[in-house]
């Protein structure tokens, strides 16, 4: 939709400055045909101000005013509401944060994107291994030496049948976040470790803002694409 058919479209309802429901309808109705967004919304806002500017006098100042009002009011309640951030902070020692990865495993839908340090938690590995085994796309990174210490469970998840990549450098691949449906992220300090549940001093957020998860869910990719499979 372009400033032509945008003045096109007000100016014709200005003519009697009253928005018809008829007006309203049709004038809707193309909104959601464009799939007005913001940047479109603002643009009708200013093409509405300069039909008002230049056809307003002493005489039909209240009237247009009036459709100007109609005008911004259907354009408000035609805008897609702004998304509603959430945020949650968690801290162990307690049991708070290995319970809560179990509960967005659980309720991963689509999708789920770890990449962590290590994974030594059963209590987190068995609702892993449960997404996988009831359809959900899961991929792991984890770091190539933890890998293969005492108690690590990605050689158990990835003979699951998981998809589990490891880093080919000397140093650390030191992440700690998972990426849920593409919309949750879940990231901080926290191991996915009995010992960081019940003795450290850990923390992790949650949060659905989208971009967060996308600059997660990129670096995800990049990662994804330089490491190697475990097994």
């Amino acid at each position: 939709m372009n400033s032509d058919e945008l003045h096109g479209l007000l100016s014709d309802t200005l003519d009697d400055y009253r928005l018809s429901r008829g007006e309203r309808q049709a004038l809707s109705a193309r909104f959601a045909e464009v799939q007005l967004d913001e940047r479109l919304a603002d643009q009708c806002h200013r093409v509405a101000f300069e039909l008002a500017q230049s056809s307003i006098t002493p005489v039909n100042t209240p009237l247009v005013f009036e459709w100007l009002y109609d005008v911004t009011r259907l354009l408000r309640n035609a805008a897609p509401k702004p998304e509603s951030i959430r945020a949650e902070a968690l801290f162990s020692p307690r049991n708070d944060c290995w319970q809560k990865i179990v509960s967005m495993l659980n309720s991963a839908r689509r999708s789920i994107d770890i990449c962590v340090f290590t994974i030594t938690d059963n209590r987190v590995a068995e609702p892993i291994q449960a997404a996988h085994q009831r359809g959900i796309q899961v991929r792991i990174i984890t770091d190539n030496d933890k890998a293969n210490d005492r108690g690590s469970d990605a050689e158990r998840l990835a003979h699951s049948g998981i998809e589990v990549r490891v880093d080919r450098t000397d140093h650390h691949m030191h992440h700690k976040y998972a990426i849920f449906d593409e919309t949750r992220l879940l990231t901080g300090s926290y191991n996915w470790t009995r010992s960081a549940a019940e003795h450290n001093e850990e923390n992790f957020i949650v949060t659905n803002n989208r971009d967060l998860v996308a600059e997660f869910q990129g670096e995800f990719e990049r990662l994804w694409k330089v490491c190697k499979l475990y097994y």
